[in-house]
């Protein structure tokens, strides 16, 4: 393998007529890192992927691989090898006329091309495959194919553009496992696009989520999880997403009320002078505790899904809808139309401003 570059987007806007796409977005991806690009159809996520490779022309900004200014290299020179979400499997050739096509490209001796195919179809377990037609191949293997190409060019980075979209949720599994092993294997620069979040949470070393072109969070998946930047990012990262509530604060016992909730929070959580400025609080359905004693929060089941393991109750509190997950066998009788009554830990609620959406930490507590 060649040496893993390090990629850095600077201040990067794409413009196509009057609409943007792209919006003064910065990055900088580690040699070896696993980045990911996640955020819902139509955020700018390809659009960033492909000014990385070279296929769009940013409008502003710049693109340095290993802090060499690209704007104006060619894709085939700024050594990057890009999965596609179709396969773009050449129909007529084998698997392994396949593999070896971009090395006799550019003109790689048949001994060596034919050591890193071998080693490649040894890798992604194509050995016994190297004499087929893409078409008596399944949608994994011809994803496999597709990653085997990309490996034997040996390029500084890799750049995958929503690839296991087009496989059923199973094989999904199964190839991504095989792309966490592939990049922990080889320590590539990796840069991938996906719009699902649990993708981008088990794949990734960090995460970048955009939203209508702008970044709006860059961390790792525990960081991203656990400390939301703004309720999309809390929204959007998490399965079962995050529940959200219009809320009020009250200085008093530094508590938060609604519509059948009353919550206290950590110790200095909001800054003073809050109660003025109106609130969302938000907490995952992992964090709901339903108790047969007093509790602060209650709500109506409507809807109980059973999976296995654990139940997904959909609940009305007050005038929201909200879900959560309880054990299977779970120590409080809930039966639907019934009420629960429950509690959240502390830690585990988010405060956001209502009007900026930004969420509200301890940091931000202003001493009393």
């Amino acid at each position: 393998m060649s040496e893993s570059a390090t990629i850095q987007v600077r201040e990067q806007s794409k413009r196509f007529g009057d609409n943007t796409v792209l919006d003064r977005v910065s990055l900088s991806i580690a040699a070896g890192e696993l980045l990911v690009l996640v955020g819902p159809s139509g955020c700018g996520k390809s659009t960033l992927l492909r000014c990385i490779a070279g296929l769009e022309e940013p409008t502003r900004g710049e693109i340095r691989i290993d802090g060499r200014l690209c704007n104006d290299v060619s894709p085939r020179d700024r050594d990057l090898a890009m999965v596609f979400q179709s396969y773009a499997l050449y129909p007529h050739m084998t698997v392994a006329e396949n593999l070896a096509f971009s090395l006799s490209v550019r003109g790689i001796p048949r001994d060596e091309s034919a050591r890193r195919v071998r080693a490649a179809a040894q890798r992604l377990g194509l050995d016994g495959l190297l004499d087929r037609l893409p078409r008596a191949l399944s949608g994994g293997q011809r994803q496999r194919v597709a990653l085997g190409r990309a490996i034997v060019r040996q390029p500084r980075a890799f750049l995958f553009d929503e690839p296991l979209s087009n496989l059923d949720a199973s094989l999904r599994g199964q190839v991504r496992v095989e792309l966490k092993r592939l990049h922990q294997e080889l320590g590539a620069t990796m840069v991938y696009v996906t719009h699902d979040q649990v993708e981008a949470m088990t794949l990734a070393d960090r995460i970048a989520v955009l939203k209508g072109g702008t970044l709006q969070q860059v961390g790792s998946p525990a960081d991203l999880f656990h400390a939301p930047a703004n309720k999309f990012v809390a929204g959007f990262i998490g399965s079962p997403p995050m529940n959200f509530f219009d809320a009020r604060y009250r200085k008093a016992d530094n508590s938060v009320h609604g519509d059948g909730f009353e919550l206290t929070l950590r110790s200095q959580m909001l800054r003073a002078g809050l109660g003025e400025t109106p609130i969302e609080i938000g907490w995952r359905p992992t964090s709901f505790a339903p108790t047969d004693g007093e509790a602060p929060c209650s709500g109506i089941v409507d809807v109980i899904e059973s999976l296995g393991h654990e139940s997904c109750l959909h609940l009305d509190v007050g005038r929201a809808r909200a879900m959560a997950i309880v054990p299977e066998k779970c120590a409080v009788p809930i039966e639907r139309g019934a009420a629960v009554r429950f509690t959240v830990p502390p830690e585990e609620i988010h405060v956001f401003d209502k009007a900026t959406g930004r969420a509200i930490r301890p940091d931000d507590a202003a001493e009393n």
